[in-house]
């Protein structure tokens, strides 16, 4: 099957934010999940309103639209609150999939991450957490976060049974405040009634990351690809030509820009064509050293689905990807864990396909290869949290908080590597036309935390505590 190792086969050439409340703090420690939802409301904290926009007993996917509104006297920062709704999985094995259809805030500022309950009940033993980037802002008192159209379903897309979740209100054609979603600041539950036995007094969930460690974290708080602090903190923009993609493309640095977005920098790659091997543009930047091995990598990127301007249909490939050099073909230290989406298929494929891949080795020719993936042929477009975990034992990764793949110890790697980000093209059978086009790919942040597995919910804690602190650069990860 000619799948990601045919990029790979291609490519070698080339504090959580500190906001007390003493009445939030006060209400947790006197039971604030027995108080009914009008003694929360005057509580000077949070509330919560829900309405459903699916209320039948079964559905395609669940769709609960809230709204979080501070009766506070205090600006409250959203990155700092957690919301969540409870449900019954349809099976012990049912999968879930988080989208947010639209959001007054943004929903690149919107995360759902799901979770299972401590204590079981009747009608609920997972829970979806909506949180908060920084981006989303601060609610000032009175205000509040407006629409959350937000919406899940299960992986497979079989129907769901709302009729036994918790929090589903299937009279809530609009907006009303609802005690059966809990809302949270800073760990301590502000609003709502949790499930029986899942309370505020039992242990919560632990979502604080480590405070120790050897990390990498940057926010790409950049001007242009030619700003020197770009080389100072150890990365490198490609000019070099080689692989992986069309044959005669050119690297371009100067695709490689930075824009701002709700107050927050991101970086843009452009991978533009007009058909031929001379007009196609590629973009590649990554860490100049190899020094990056076990523990967790995380990023947020933005795919597309479609050319920024012209025609659609070429196979491009959006990445987010670790890998160290192959010595000699079939060599046993080689090592590489990708991100790659295809928007518009390849490699076989006809369609959208996100693939995760993990390398043990490879020959480039005769072509052989050593690897282990996990796909999915849907559509990726928009921005998603990606991370990646390595220990002793396994490689795991996962989308937006969702487990997404685990591929086993004969993949773990022997060597440090490099962190890398390109927008390539596999070939120019896609879109056969000569009409110029671009293709954008976007990227938040990245992070590392050198020997330390953390979970999806400890790097979204962990990035807005940087970002919390107004510190876009940090590298104590110490060189091979």
């Amino acid at each position: 099957m000619n799948t990601p190792a045919e990029s790979t086969r291609r490519r070698r050439t080339g504090l959580r934010a500190a906001l007390a409340s003493a009445a939030a703090v006060a209400l947790a420690a006197t039971g604030l999940a027995a108080l009914p939802s009008s003694a929360v409301a005057a509580a000077d904290g949070l509330v919560v309103q829900y309405r459903t926009s699916a209320s039948g007993a079964s559905a395609d996917q669940s769709e609960p639209w809230l709204k979080v509104r501070n009766a506070g006297s205090t600006s409250v920062p959203l990155s700092s609150v957690k919301v969540r709704y409870y449900f019954k999985a349809d099976s012990a094995s049912a999968a879930y999939r988080f989208a947010c259809s639209w959001a007054v805030k943004g929903c690149a500022n919107i995360t759902g991450t799901f979770g299972t309950l401590a204590n079981p009940t009747a009608t609920a033993d997972r829970y979806l957490e909506i949180g908060f980037t920084p981006g989303a802002g601060s609610l000032a008192p009175g205000a509040d976060t407006g629409d959350l159209q937000l919406r899940f379903h299960q992986a497979s897309w079989a129907s769901l049974n709302q009729s036994d979740d918790y929090s589903f209100g299937p009279q809530q054609s609009a907006y009303g405040d609802w005690s059966k979603v809990t809302a949270h600041l800073n760990g301590a539950t502000a609003w709502g009634q949790a499930p029986g036995g899942n309370g505020p007094t039992d242990p919560p969930d632990p979502t604080d990351p480590p405070t120790d460690g050897a990390r990498l974290f940057d926010d790409f708080n950049y001007t242009s690809h030619t700003d020197p602090r770009i080389n100072a903190n150890g990365w490198s923009v490609r000019s070099n030509s080689g692989g992986p993609g069309v044959p005669g493309a050119t690297w371009a640095p100067e695709n490689v820009t930075f824009v701002s977005q709700s107050g927050n920098s991101v970086m843009n790659l452009e991978t533009s064509t007009a058909g031929t091997g001379a007009s196609t543009r590629h973009t590649e930047i990554l860490t100049r050293s190899m020094k990056f091995k076990n523990g967790t990598y995380a990023s947020r990127v933005k795919f597309s689905d479609a050319p920024r301007s012209g025609p659609d249909g070429d196979r491009i490939v959006q990445t987010f990807f670790t890998i160290n050099d192959l010595k000699a073909p079939m060599a046993d230290d080689y090592a590489e864990y990708d991100f790659e989406y295809l928007p518009n298929g390849g490699w076989g494929e006809p369609a959208n396909i996100l693939y995760t891949t993990s390398w043990e080795t490879y020959r480039p020719d005769p072509w052989e290869a050593v690897n282990q993936h996990t796909s999915d042929a849907r559509s990726y477009a928009g921005w998603h949290d990606l991370v990646v975990t390595i220990d002793d034992n396994q490689i795991t990764y996962y989308v937006d908080g969702q487990h997404f793949g685990t591929h086993g110890a004969a993949y773990l790697p022997e060597r440090p590597m490099s962190i890398n980000f390109n927008q390539w093209l596999i070939d120019l059978e896609g879109q056969p036309s000569t009409t110029p086009r671009a293709y954008d790919q976007q990227v938040d942040y990245v992070l590392h935390v050198k020997d330390q597995v953390l979970t999806p919910a400890q790097v979204n804690t962990m990035v807005s505590s940087y970002r919390s602190a107004g510190k876009t650069f940090e590298d104590t990860v110490p060189g091979s």
